[in-house]
């Protein structure tokens, strides 16, 4: 099942973040219709979600494998690959220059799109500085992002806070900007320092959202993610 860009849950990610498949099944099956897009990362995709992800995509989901790969060319070309025979619909890489190019190549072919990690919304520009990085955030970010346009990357991952600056610098429109760091308004931020609400994220040119705690530690996850496509919808007129 294909999900028009112009439907509001095509611009949602719900991050299965949690400790095993049938944790995943149960969130899944109480989202229902309502969610059509999700996210495996390490937590899930290491207790069996990549296997789990295959049967989302069997059911008709959207899959974002979440696996920031960074490592020796043909490494990365060969993970890619794998992931891209697997039907994934999205897969994470660091932005660096040689995985890029890498990761371009191996999903050549097929209907994988390449995302590449600039600065994580966990990090500010102390941290950049503790790992040896010069500069700040934003520059950083600008530059990763030009540097994956460039090598043909389908979209990067940056904050919300720095998607309204890489829509103006010439970025070209094709190219996906996904964020993280969502939190609705009220919502405890959590391990992130950049963080923006849904509504201001689409508002400010973000074309996804990658969303966890705030719909998988929820009482109702459903409300709680209707609350956002609502608050999405808003933002998109």
């Amino acid at each position: 099942m294909t999900i028009p860009n112009a439907d509001p849950r095509a611009k949602l990610f719900v991050a299965l973040d949690l400790p095993s498949v049938a944790a995943a099944e149960r969130l899944v099956a109480l989202l229902g219709e309502t969610v059509t897009h999700y996210k495996i990362g390490y937590r899930l995709g290491y207790a069996g979600g990549l296997a789990f992800g295959r049967d989302l995509i069997a059911a008709g989901k959207t899959v974002f494998f979440d696996l920031k790969l960074h490592d020796i060319d043909n490494t990365v070309r060969e993970g890619v690959e794998s992931i891209a025979a697997s039907g994934a619909h999205y897969l994470t890489v660091h932005a660096y220059p040689q995985t890029m190019r890498a990761a371009v190549a191996g999903k050549a072919g097929s209907g994988l799109k390449i995302l590449a990690v600039t600065i994580l919304t966990s990090w500010n520009d102390l941290d950049c500085a503790e790992a040896g990085y010069a500069g700040t955030v934003p520059i950083l970010v600008a530059n990763r992002a030009r540097q994956a346009a460039a090598l043909g990357i389908d979209g990067i991952v940056c904050s919300a806070e720095e998607a309204g600056s890489l829509r103006t610098s010439g970025l070209p429109d094709h190219v996906e900007l996904v964020t993280p760091g969502i939190r609705p308004a009220g919502s405890a931020a959590g391990d992130q320092k950049r963080v923006v609400t849904p509504g201001a994220a689409i508002a400010g040119g973000a074309d996804r959202l990658v969303v966890g705690r705030p719909i998988t530690a929820a009482a109702d996850p459903a409300e709680a993610a209707n609350a956002i496509l609502m608050e999405i919808t808003a933002a998109m007129r």
